[in-house]
């Protein structure tokens, strides 16, 4: 991340860091739990830990522990207009940090843990937007509309990952599939 959100977000890169290698170490463990395969587990965890270096680490780099505590910004309680979404701003990658745990769902075979785990990440932006008005010392703000991005990020992952499971399983129903004449 560089510009601006590099300086914001200077724990961003060693955060998401860390969970590629938590991915990797419990990546067989948690396939194993989930019925699916390495790469997935290894996904889900990546993703999950993408979003928690870039929402809940502290701006700047430092906590500020003079910080006091603040109210919630509901001025926007819906989808972001179109136009927000064709720049890179906070609406966008609020909406793209979602993605890849949506996709890494998606693909996961339905089970009750899938479920589980989808209800989780519905939970998840609402459990961030609390815990940043709960700890002003992270400095973030919290607000409505990144509930909502959030939210939509998950959901365009979840039918990616929905879609591209459905197309692999078809693929390879074809190619088993008795050839006629």
């Amino acid at each position: 991340m560089e510009g601006a959100y590099g300086h914001l977000l200077p724990w961003f890169v060693p955060g998401t860091a860390v969970f590629v290698v938590l991915g990797l170490a419990l990546g067989r463990p948690l396939a194993r739990m989930l019925a699916t395969r390495f790469w997935i587990a290894c996904a889900l965890v990546i993703g999950f830990g993408i979003i928690v270096a870039a929402t809940l680490t502290p701006l700047n780099g430092h906590l500020n522990l003079a910080a006091v505590g603040r109210a919630c910004d509901f001025s926007r309680m819906g989808l972001a207009p179109f136009d927000d979404l064709l720049t890179i701003d906070d609406t966008s990658l609020n909406i793209v940090m979602f993605i890849p745990l949506g996709v890494a769902l998606g693909l996961l075979a339905r089970s009750r843990q899938k479920a589980g785990l989808i209800v989780a990440a519905i939970a998840l932006p609402i459990v961030i937007e609390t815990i940043q008005l709960l700890v002003p010392a992270l400095e973030r703000g919290c607000q409505s509309a990144d509930v909502f991005d959030n939210l939509s990020g998950l959901v365009v992952g979840l039918t990616i990952g929905t879609l591209a499971g459905w197309m692999a399983v078809a693929t390879v129903l074809r190619s088993v599939a008795p050839r006629r004449r």
